[in-house]
């Protein structure tokens, strides 16, 4: 049973906090860890490092045992954006080689990819799909077709980069039926998982993924400025360095040894100083949660609670995108009428926190909410949407 206490998530004392996929309240927990990490430096410097020696290989192995992988396949890196970066930057492409990607990715994910058009790259965006029946009115962005994905596959295509979740409409990849497909056309799969690491399952190695990435601030609970990165040692032996520093090398602290002696494990990307305040962050964060209750248990629990709040809203004037099982995420995307800016104001003005960057209003809870806040948030969207209706109604009698 989780445990759902205002001590450990001390938000829920001031705010229905449903904005997950945006940046989530750091875990209580890491935030002491961090805090103790931090005073100890502030008291002793360099003496107290002594006692943190162990927090670099913990973080390897607690996500590795999270991903059900080997800890040598674990990098930190700082952001989802530096990881991608290193990877395309480091990738032998060849001019005239092919990256599919999707034509409304997270920029974090597009920018890294779109780089390599300097260096003779061709850059296949796939299309919006109006993948849901009814909803073939809304102009933003829905998600891509697995079907289109596979006619764009050529000789060429080197690299797939696709998010398992898009940060906009909540639409999540099938990621074992997309692994298989570029296992079997010999195709490079990349995933960003900064929607969905924490959230739901992320296998690499069952699905056939060469390296995932993720920001370690959203549904992770950890401090902003961390990431997570995974690469299979196949596909990171591809890889040139394109970012070198003490950390690279396997002689350590010998600086005087300038030899070219480079890790060919995860710790190829971790080139020099880390903030390990923040590593103390994800550890907490990862032994306490992630590794105390399995994925599987947090991801019904976080639909649990979506169906929930969508059995409690009047749906009238609220048009909400529900994906099949497969398709489904943490994140309900929905479109009000009148737009979202109002919305998200009146319900923050209630205490119920909730995000829309591209229109979408974004409903995103995570396990630790609990029924109560669900239902309550729901009565607020209905008020608001019923006031927005009122309005209209008003205007157009005028």
């Amino acid at each position: 049973m989780f445990t759902k206490s205002e001590d450990i998530y001390p938000v829920k004392k001031q705010a229905i906090f449903l904005g997950h996929c945006a940046v989530s309240p750091t875990y209580s927990r890491a935030a002491e860890a961090m805090a103790k990490y931090t005073q100890e430096m502030s008291v002793e410097g360099i003496a107290a490092l002594s006692r943190y020696l162990d927090v670099m290989p913990r973080l390897h192995r607690n996500l590795a045992n999270f991903l059900k992988t080997i800890p040598e396949n674990i990098s930190y890196v700082h952001n989802a954006a530096e990881a991608f970066s290193m990877i395309a930057n480091g990738y032998p492409f060849s001019p005239g080689d092919e990256i599919i990607s999707y034509m409304h990715e997270y920029p974090s994910n597009h920018y890294p990819w779109l780089l390599q058009q300097k260096r003779g790259v061709n850059l296949v965006l796939l299309k919006d799909q109006k993948t849901l029946q009814g909803c073939e009115h809304i102009n933003r962005p829905m998600g891509w077709s697995m079907e289109e994905l596979e006619s764009k596959i050529t000789r060429k295509t080197k690299i797939v980069a696709i998010s398992h979740v898009q940060y906009n409409s909540g639409y999540a990849a099938d990621l074992k039926t997309l692994g298989n497909l570029c296992r079997d056309r010999g195709v490079d799969l990349v995933v960003d998982c900064a929607q969905s690491l924490g959230c739901l399952p992320v296998y690499p190695e069952e699905y056939n993924i060469s390296a995932i990435a993720s920001s370690g601030w959203k549904w992770l609970m950890g401090p902003m400025g961390s990431g997570l990165l995974y690469t299979a040692p196949e596909f990171r032996e591809k890889l040139s360095e394109t970012m070198v520093g003490p950390g690279l090398m396997r002689h350590g602290l010998d600086y005087l040894n300038l030899s070219w002696r480079p890790h060919h494990d995860g710790r190829k990307f971790e080139y020099s100083t880390l903030p390990w305040d923040h590593v103390c962050g994800m550890n907490a964060v990862l032994e306490d949660i992630f590794l105390r209750y399995p994925i599987e248990e947090i991801r019904d629990e976080i639909f649990r609670l979506q169906d929930l709040f969508l059995k409690n809203i009047e749906q009238d004037g609220l048009r909400i995108l529900l994906f099949s099982q497969k398709n489904r995420s943490g994140i309900l995307a929905a479109e009000a009428a009148g737009g979202s800016k109002e919305v998200v104001d009146y319900l923050a003005e209630r205490g119920v926190v909730i995000t829309a960057p591209v229109g979408y209003l974004r409903f995103a809870p995570h396990f630790y909410n609990d029924d109560q806040q669900m239902e309550k948030a729901a009565a607020h969207v209905n008020e608001v949407i019923s006031e927005v209706k009122r309005q209209q109604t008003r205007n157009g009698s005028c």
